[in-house]
Parts: structure tokens; C-alpha cells; sequence
């Protein structure tokens, strides 16, 4: 794969200048097209005695794609065409593309593949003037946490702040929960102006929704000077319909496509269009945006979204291809000494840090062993969670197998890289309902609207031991946005409920009688994890015995390494319960949510001890 020249791509500003280009394969002056640029100032877009300005491009044809359209307007400072309009002072355009084609005529509103900014709507954006953001003394200081050490909170940015604004104010609030890690959901561009994100028309910058570019380069730095890593979920593998490559061609009416196509799977043909990685356009395009985000944004990985569009295998072209890629670009840049890529290099004979997490939901073992993947999305620890929930006691011991992350590898060592390996786990995240809809909604909408049904919040107590479990697991923990308060909202299955309703975080449930006792616990298990290296780093035991635990909804597991030991008990039932257990070493045993009375005093290895389990609620013993 190949890095596009991003400098002479999009809208680029030079001393006012504004250079507009763009590969447009097929497209050439000598078929008769004819493609022109309409740029207007953003005071002035929605005032009809303003008029967007008009310029032709030029014809050229440039390796490696073909046919290239470019030309540069002299902006700043220069007299508009109607009095009293804003062109010519600083600020933000708005511009769009039209080509003329002598079988189709004029296409307009055609959005720039390579803008960085974006209007409102379908809209590319540049802003004549704009000052780089100035990233703070403690930025070249900062590495990317270690794989095992992850504690992810994945964050809808509409609903969590509504824009990067408000959303920055809550680093210091999730560092004090625990977190070191955030996922967010994509901030590519869209159509709409309510959406989840996943059908992109623009990716090398922030939807106008969220802010600008400056804005997230803000939100990073502040992320991480509290210790916090940031990673970006990216959609690869299928776009909306309004993106350029897929509208324009579609609209000229052409036979095959440059740059979409089928290629894998195709999950979103009803409403969005697949990439073709067989191009090299497209390989080129995506590898770019990936090198785009690492070098202007300081992210610290991405979240790929929906693996199976664009999985050929572990020797093909399309994901696997892009991830090696990945990872070999972020090697050289730290060999080369480029600044703030040292954020990855742990130290010599160390793993790289880079975040590279799948979202195949269909073979997650499959992709990490197979690939430069080091992480992955899988549904088996939520799928077991949710059937024990239902009443299902027979799952626990699915649940206590994927607590453990069974038949996952832990490391790889592909082409002489050393590559760590695990998967997340969650019982919420952005694609499901609230883990307490499983106990129960109801509806306050007095017309009976599904959409906007709730988990009991009266029932909170009986999302505890999931949670213990879950913060206890093996893998890379991961909350939901609310997740930590008792978040209730309800999620259909499918429909466009899912994606255009916003359901903006109620922060006043922190401080209720339902969110107050979650947020203590999860703050206490966050402490123990981050505490705990043999937690979040050693061998994962599951105690699988139906006669004496798992009849009785009672989940035993414990963590370890080396003389460092812990017991993790959960209880699911409505009833406290008493159970046998044989600690394998002897001496104390604190317990870490409570201690005191319940702490364990001069344990003999291997002799029955007693315990005592309450009810939708756990203990945790650990060795001293």
C-alpha cells in the first residue's frame, strides 16, 4: 500500500491561496467532462442575495490513479462578487464539486473524498486562516498504555457531551472512574445530522456535528495528559451512498466503479455501498486515512468496523493487508524518529502499543491469530451474560469460559513481530440494549412508542455480579457510556430507531439511589484492577463444577501469577449463598469491595473453607 500526497489533495491554504485536487479516475477532459469547484463563505450560504462562487479545474492525468482535477483560487483578501458578501475574509467555506458530462449533463453536489473540514449536510469545508493546533510540552512524553492494562469506556460523542467541547470537560470525571482508554464512536462524516456514524461520505476529518479538527486534536491532548488513550472507530469496508466515489460514478451512469464494489461480505447494501479492495485506489485511500489520523490526531488506534466486508482471508488484500500495513508505517515512523510516534515504542524488545482492534463478530479467535490484529470485538461473553439473565443458570458455564477468553490466543509472533493478543468484553455497548432490559422495561410514553421503553432501574442490585465479572475478567474491559450510573434506555434490534434517535447520557442518574451504589462499585473494581497486575495481566482460572457452584448461581474464578492469587465469587440468584472452597495457598485473604470482617485470617492450603456469597452480588478475596 501506498501513502496518497495529502498535500496536494482536498482544499490545502497557502498564504490564502486555497489549491483544490482530486483523483477523479475515468473522469477526463478528453471525454468532454468539464469539473468545476462552487465555494461560498459560511455567513453567506443560506442567503440567497450570495451566490456561491464558480472555478474550472484542470485536466491532468497523474500517476498512480489516473485522471486528476486540480486548481487554486486566490481567496483572502480578494474583492466578493456582491457587495456586502463575506468572500475574501477569514473564516469558514463551505465548497462542493459539479461535473458536466455530455451524456448526463450537470451533476452538482458532488463532496470532496479528501476534504478535512465539512459544512452542514452533504458539504466539504477549508477555513481561510486557520491556525494549527499547538499540541501541549507533555504531548511527546505520552506512550499508549500496554495491551493488558486497557480499561476502555466507549463514548457516542453526541449523546456523552453533545460535541467535543463539552465532551472534553469529562476527562478528569472518567479518569477518576478508572478509565485509561476511550472508544469513540465515528467521528467521520456524514449525511444526517442525527446518526450513529457508520455510513461515512467524509474521512479525513470531524463531522461539523462534533466540531472541527482542532477541536479533537484539543480532546487528545487533554485525554491524554490524564492518562487517558484514545481510539477511533473507523468504518473501511462500506460508505453511504452520498460518498463521492460511489454518488459521482453512480450518476454518471458508468458500468464499473474505481474505487466500490463488492469485495467480502456486503452487510449494508440496503443503505450503504461496499468498497473494493481489489482497487488500488481503495487500499490506497483507507491506508492513508489510517496514517492521516495517527500523524495529525495523535490517536492511539482504531476500532475497524465490520471486519467482514472487507475480510478476503489472512493473505488477501483487504483488511489483513491494511493492518499489516499499519503496523509496519507506525515501525518505520518510530525508526525514523518522527515526532510523537515514540508514543507506541514501549521500550526495546518490547510490543509495539499501537491499537488495532476487529470488529469480526463472526471468528474473533480467527482474526487475531491470523492477522497484525493485537485486540477484537466478540459477543460470546455478552451472549452468555444475557442468558444467564433470562433465568438460564446452565449458561454460567459459557459465562465462566468467556470470562476467560477460552480458545483466544495471547500472543502471535508474525515476520519476527512480537504481537500481544486478547479480546474485549462487555455486557453493553453502543449495538444493544441496556444489560438491565433483561430484567425487565417498562414504557413511560403514554402513546406506547417501543422506541422508548426502559430497563427497571428499581432492579439495579442485580447488575452487580455481571459487572464484578466482567471488571474481573481476562481481557480488556470495556464500558458503555452510563453503563457506570445504571444507564436504562432501551435498543431495538434493527430499524432506524437504532441509529437516528439520540439518547443522550442522563448524568442526573449519578447521583440517584439506583446510579450512586454502580458508580461506588465500579469505581472499587476499577481500583482493584488497576492495583492487580496478576488481574489484568495473569492466568485466568474458572472453577467448573455444577454440583457445588453453578446449580446454585454461583460463578467461581480466580487470577493469578506466580505467588500473587485471587478468587473472584460471584452469586446471580435471588438467595445468599453458602459454598465449599479449597484455596490452593495458604495465608490471609483480604477482601478487596469491603474487607474487615470478611477478610480471611491464617487460610490452610487446600483445607474447605466456607463462603459466604450474598445474593446478586460478589466477594473477592486476594492473597497477602
Amino acid at each position: 500500500m501506498n501513502l496518497m500526497p495529502l498535500g496536494s489533495l482536498g482544499a490545502v491554504e497557502t498564504h490564502g491561496m486555497v489549491a483544490f485536487g482530486l483523483w477523479l479516475p475515468w473522469v477526463s477532459a478528453a471525454d468532454g467532462n468539464v469539473v468545476t469547484v462552487k465555494i461560498i463563505h459560511e455567513a453567506d450560504q443560506f442567503l440567497q442575495a450570495f451566490p456561491a462562487r464558480e472555478f474550472q479545474l484542470t485536466h491532468s492525468v497523474r500517476p498512480p490513479y489516473g485522471d486528476f482535477w486540480s486548481v487554486t483560487v486566490p481567496i483572502a483578501g480578494t474583492p466578493p462578487a456582491v457587495p456586502g458578501s463575506a468572500w475574501g475574509n477569514p473564516g469558514r467555506y463551505v465548497y462542493r464539486y459539479t461535473i458536466t458530462n455530455p451524456s448526463v449533463g450537470t451533476l452538482d453536489w458532488i463532496i470532496d473524498p479528501f476534504a478535512r473540514e465539512f459544512g452542514v449536510g452533504k458539504q466539504s469545508a477549508f477555513t481561510l486562516g486557520y491556525e494549527p493546533y499547538v499540541w501541549s510540552a507533555g504531548e511527546a512524553q505520552w506512550r499508549t498504555p500496554a495491551l493488558a492494562d486497557l480499561i476502555l469506556y466507549e463514548v457516542n460523542i453526541a449523546e456523552f457531551g453533545s460535541d467535543l467541547n463539552r465532551a472534553l470537560g469529562f476527562a478528569s470525571y472518567l479518569a477518576d472512574l478508572g478509565i485509561n482508554a476511550i472508544e469513540i464512536m465515528p467521528l467521520s462524516n456524514v449525511g444526517n445530522s442525527v446518526d450513529w456514524g457508520y455510513l461515512p461520505i467524509g474521512y479525513f476529518g470531524v463531522d461539523e456535528r462534533f466540531g472541527n479538527r482542532w477541536d479533537f486534536q484539543q480532546l487528545v491532548d487533554i485525554c491524554h495528559q490524564h492518562g487517558i488513550a484514545v481510539i477511533v472507530d473507523v468504518v473501511y469496508g462500506h460508505t453511504g451512498v452520498d460518498f463521492p466515489y460511489y454518488d459521482a460514478y453512480t450518476r454518471l451512469r458508468y458500468r464499473d466503479n474505481p474505487f466500490m464494489g463488492p469485495f467480502a461480505k456486503d452487510y449494508f447494501s440496503n443503505f450503504g455501498k461496499s468498497t473494493d479492495f481489489n482497487r488500488d485506489i481503495t487500499r490506497d485511500f483507507f491506508f492513508t486515512a489510517n496514517h492521516h489520523w495517527l500523524e495529525v490526531y495523535h490517536i492511539d488506534g482504531f476500532r475497524y468496523d465490520c471486519v467482514p466486508n472487507y475480510w478476503d482471508g489472512p493473505m488477501g488484500v483487504g483488511y489483513a493487508s491494511l493492518v499489516y500495513e499499519t503496523h509496519q508505517l507506525t515501525k518505520a515512523n518510530i525508526a525514523a524518529g518522527r515526532p510523537y510516534w515514540s508514543r507506541f515504542d514501549a521500550g526495546a524488545g518490547k510490543p509495539l502499543t499501537l491499537v488495532q482492534m476487529a470488529e469480526q463478530l463472526e471468528a474473533p479467535e480467527d482474526v487475531l491469530r491470523s492477522t497484525y490484529s493485537n485486540c477484537t470485538w466478540q459477543n460470546g461473553t455478552h451472549g452468555a451474560a444475557r442468558a444467564v439473565a433470562h433465568g438460564d443458570h446452565g449458561r454460567l458455564a459459557d459465562l465462566g469460559l468467556q470470562l476467560g477468553l477460552f480458545g483466544y490466543p495471547d500472543r502471535e509472533t508474525v515476520n519476527g513481530d512480537d504481537i500481544p493478543k486478547t479480546a474485549l468484553q462487555y455486557v453493553e455497548n453502543h449495538d444493544h440494549e441496556r444489560f438491565l432490559c433483561n430484567f425487565g422495561t417498562s414504557n413511560p410514553d403514554e402513546a406506547g412508542n417501543p422506541l422508548f421503553a426502559e430497563g427497571d432501574r428499581t432492579l439495579w442490585y442485580m447488575l452487580q455480579p455481571y459487572l464484578i465479572g466482567l471488571l474481573m475478567s481476562k481481557g480488556i474491559p470495556m464500558l458503555w457510556q452510563g453503563e457506570e450510573f445504571a444507564e436504562n434506555y432501551f435498543l431495538p434490534d434493527f430499524g432506524m430507531g437504532r441509529v437516528s434517535l439520540l439518547r443522550p447520557m442522563r448524568w442526573d442518574f449519578f447521583y440517584d439511589e439506583s446510579g450512586r451504589p454502580i458508580v461506588s462499585l465500579i469505581r472499587r473494581l476499577l481500583r482493584i484492577r488497576r492495583e492487580r497486575d496478576h488481574i489484568r495481566q495473569g492466568t485466568y482460572f474458572f472453577f467448573n463444577d455444577w454440583d457445588r457452584y453453578q446449580q446454585f448461581g454461583v460463578l467461581l474464578f480466580a487470577r493469578y501469577a506466580g505467588a500473587q492469587y485471587t478468587l473472584v465469587a460471584v452469586n446471580f440468584s435471588d438467595t445468599d449463598r453458602t459454598i465449599p472452597f479449597w484455596f490452593p495457598m495458604a495465608g490471609d485473604y483480604v477482601e478487596e469491595l469491603h474487607g474487615g470482617a470478611l477478610d480471611l485470617r491464617n487460610v490452610l492450603s487446600l483445607r474447605q473453607v466456607d463462603l459466604d456469597i450474598p445474593s446478586h452480588y460478589g466477594r473477592i478475596w486476594t492473597l497477602m
